[in-house]
This record gives structure tokens, sequence and C-alpha cells, in this order.
């Protein structure tokens, strides 16, 4: 590692990359620091039993030819060596209550997703076509999304409620719970949850939904060999512990090791509160510093990862998202002790080895931190291991155990296909892909009070800048565009986005 740089970047998750790889072709010499033995963030797999398996990417929207994240990976010069696996058609997102028999599908394509539907509602085919509509239209008004650099979106879109814009498109309470049955991709919240957070999330897996064949992380190393390709430098093992303030521009980051490392500008691609902290609240106004301070995060998740026997268990090409029953679509997070969990997402491998058996299973469920407040002084990873002692294996056992008598109900006999089975909690994601509490999406957004959560990529100081999930959106596609917007407030919006289009095509 050099001394000094054009940029540097703190953290390696997607954001981070992507803002690397942007102004390393745009000339800049590029350094990005990461403190754990992975890049890549929310893109990390991991290994158990020879089975591959995914911390947060498990299917991704828009990577079809023409679609907004093909044209941003056609830029970034990753999309022609990704190895994807297309999901069902007729649909990828599977909604099932545990009351009842049916299995209501989210299908890909607009028309396809109207029309599958409609079969399980025959009566509500308008409200369907109504309801995508709407996605639409609120997708349509965020520019960047549509890689336009003109445009200005309506304000006001940010204050609609998604569990009312839902609920207006039909009076049908089953339609309402199916179409806002994916709301773990972004933890809805009943009266918070905004509704162009719902359209964007959902929009781009209808358009488009495909699963990485062997896991997210070959994306990480894709983008690392297209950083490199550009002089790019990555670290890891370098843990950022302090950014130092001279006249209103950071000139060094510190990292734990005792080395440092100084640069024109610095962009955080780690949690806006821990990228304050850093700084120092001395050089921010108060208030500002005590909104992020004070801003709540998403809640986080409990995950079992299942390693099937050989040929014991169907490859299924679908996620599914299961719910006790259909009332308690919005509520899922609010469980108690006794009757958790209320729902869960399940998502395959996609191994592109065999068609017919699966050799994994995800399965995740929210869990609230303040479960984990017993150890929440306790850290491992890979590059720091710790053991957090025999009481957290003990809870995990216990909660892995409950959580599996949920899932036997809807896979009856999946018992003996398991070969082995593994647990991650709150406090994984806290240390491996460093949210606040193990939040999985950032900052909960409040269509109440949408500038709340708001925060700018560019801060007060000269030469910080801000990128990942906490900034804009979530999600592959919400984290690429923001890192879009971050770079831009240093080469130029329009001039970017030009270049993006052009590379593109």
């Amino acid at each position: 590692m050099k001394e000094q740089y054009d940029v540097v970047v703190i953290g390696s998750g997607l954001g981070g990359l992507i803002s690397a790889i942007i102004l390393a072709k745009e000339g800049y010499s590029v350094c990005v620091l990461e403190k754990n033995n992975q890049f890549g963030g929310n893109l990390q797999t991991f290994v158990r039993d020879k089975t591959i398996f995914d911390t947060g990417i498990h299917y991704i929207g828009g990577l079809s030819e023409g679609q907004n994240l093909y044209k941003y990976f056609k830029y970034l010069g990753i999309m022609d060596d990704l190895k994807l696996k297309k999901l069902d058609e007729n649909g990828f997102d599977i909604i099932s209550f545990e009351k009842e028999n049916e299995e209501y599908p989210h299908a890909q394509g607009y028309d396809n997703f109207v029309n599958q539907l409609s079969k399980f509602f025959p009566e509500e085919k308008e409200s369907i076509q109504r309801y995508c509509e709407k996605v639409v239209t609120i997708c349509d008004s965020f520019p960047l999304y549509n890689l336009n650099s003109e445009g200005k979106y309506d304000s006001e879109i940010l204050s609609l409620n998604a569990k009312q814009c839902i609920d207006e498109a039909t009076s049908n309470e089953r339609l309402r719970a199916v179409l806002a049955g994916t709301n773990f991709l972004y933890a809805g919240i009943e009266d918070k949850s905004p509704f162009y957070v719902h359209a964007l999330s959902v929009n781009s897996y209808i358009q488009s939904s495909y699963r990485c064949i062997n896991g997210g992380s070959q994306i990480t190393k894709q983008l690392i060999k297209q950083l490199k390709k550009f002089g790019g430098e990555v670290y890891k093992y370098k843990d950022v512990v302090k950014l130092v303030v001279e006249d209103n521009d950071v000139t060094t980051a510190k990292m734990k090791d005792g080395t440092s490392v100084n640069a024109k500008f610095f962009i955080s691609n780690i949690e806006p509160k821990t990228t304050l902290r850093m700084v120092g609240e001395a050089h921010f106004r108060k208030s500002f510093f005590n909104r992020i301070d004070s801003l709540e995060g998403v809640i986080s998740a409990f995950s079992l990862y299942i390693v099937f026997k050989p040929k014991t268990f169907n490859y299924l090409n679908n996620n599914l998202y299961h719910f006790k029953n259909s009332d308690i679509v919005w509520t899922a997070h609010e469980y108690t002790e006794e009757n958790w969990p209320l729902a869960y997402m399940a998502s395959m491998n996609a191994s592109g080895k065999d068609e017919v058996w699966a050799d994994g299973m995800t399965f995740m469920t929210y869990m609230k931190y303040d479960e984990l407040k017993e150890w929440e002084h306790t850290f491992n990873t890979t590059a720091e291991e710790f053991d957090r002692g025999e009481s957290y294996e003990n809870f995990k056992t216990r909660k892995s155990e409950r959580f599996l008598q949920e899932i036997e109900i809807k896979f009856p006999g999946i018992r003996d296909c398991i070969k082995s089975v593994h647990a991650s909690t709150p406090l994984s994601y806290r240390d491996y892909i460093g949210g606040s509490k193990g939040n999985m999406y950032g900052y909960v957004k409040d269509c109440n009070n949408p500038m709340k959560s708001f925060i700018a990529p560019k801060t007060k100081l000269n030469n910080l800048y801000l990128t990942g999930q906490s900034i804009n959106m979530h999600g592959v596609l919400g984290v690429t565009i923001g890192a879009v917007v971050t770079c831009s407030e240093i080469v130029g919006k329009e001039y970017l986005v030009n270049k993006i289009n052009q590379e593109s095509e």
C-alpha cells in the first residue's frame, strides 16, 4: 500500500467496489480497505459441508438484456462473466399461508404477472393490473433508476404508504396479502414503509429474476478483477478506526494495525453512524449528528443454512415467502417468544451441477437484536475469531429447533433429508456485514417523515463521501445506483450517466 492515493474507499461492500471502479476508470488512483477476511459485504458467501451459501444475495432482478441493472453491470465490465440461472418465469416468488394449500405466484414480466395471479383471483384481474401500473409509474419517476441524468422525482411520492397503496388497488384481503407478501425484501412496516421502497424492490424482480450459480461472491470477484484492470488496489484486514480532519478536509485514514493512508477523496462504504464517530462529532453540525445517531436500524434476521443429503430434496427454482396466516403479512416482525417465527423466506442455492436435486437451502426469519443482548459485547469473524460461549450456542440450537419445527409444517419430511444445519444470528450480520445492531437493510424509511432517514452522499466535509445501503436504497440495484450518485458528486452526474449509457449498449 502506498502512502497517498487520489481516493481511499473504506469498506469493500458492493457500493464501495462500484465507486472504486467508476473512479478508477476515470483515471483516479484508488485503494479499497476492508477490515474482514472476505471482500464484498452482503455479497459474501461461505461454505458448510462443501455447500456454498449466500449471506445476503439470494436473487437479483433487472439483469436481462436492456434492463437497468444489466446496463449498470455492462458498464462495470462484469455482466458477461456472471454465471446466472433464471428463476421460474411463471413463479419466481411463491407466497403461501400455513392455514391453506394454495401457493400464489409472482411471475416474471408484467403481463405474465397479471395472468398468473388472475388464475387465483379471476375477478381481480383489473385490480392486479392497477397495482402493476402503480409500481411502474413510481419506478419511472426516479431518473437514475432508468439511467436518466435529467429530471427530479416528485417528493410527494416519498410520502405514499406501501400498505395503503396496495389496499387501494384491491379490496380482496387475500390478494392484498399476496401482493405485499414479499415485503421481507425491505422488512415492511405497516404504518411506515413507503410505497416507493416496495415498488423499487419488486419491480426489477418482476422484470427478470436470477440466482447466482455458486453464490453472489462471483460478483465481488469480477468487480475486483475490473478494479485491478484499471489500476485500483484492495486490501483486507485493514480496519479503519479514525479519520483525521484538518481545515474541513479528511487527510488520513488510520487503521487498527497502526498503519495509515492519505488521499484527496475518502468514500465510506460502512455504516454512517460508524463513519461519523470515526471522524468525530465536533466536525458535523450537532443536529445532523444527532439525527443520524437516532436513526432506527431495520430489524435483523435469524438464518438457517441446511445442507441436504445427496439426492433427497428436490431443487425448487423459486423463492418462498411463507406466513402463519394472511393477516400478519405486515406484522410478522412483531413476534413474541411464544409465537416466533411468524413468517420466513426460503431460498435455494443454484449449483449449476444438478437441476433435479438441491444441495442446500436457506431459511430466514425476523429476529430482534435485543434477543442477543447477553452477547452483544462479543465479536467473532474469520479475521478475529472469538468464542461467544456455551450459552450462545444453546440459544442458537434452541432457536434452530423451533424454526425447523415451523419449516416441517410446510415441508413434511424435510428432516429426513438433512445432513447438517447451521445458523446465524443478528450478531453474525453485525460482525460480518457491519450493520448497526445487525440491521438487514440500513435504516428504517418512514413515509410519515421521509427526510429523516435521507442521507446525502456528500458530507459537510470537503472530501468525505458516503455510499452503501443506508444511502438511497438497499439491494443490489439500489446500492449500485447509490454508488453512481456518490461518484456523480466527484465527476458530474450528466457526464457519468451518459458514459454508462454509451458503454452499456
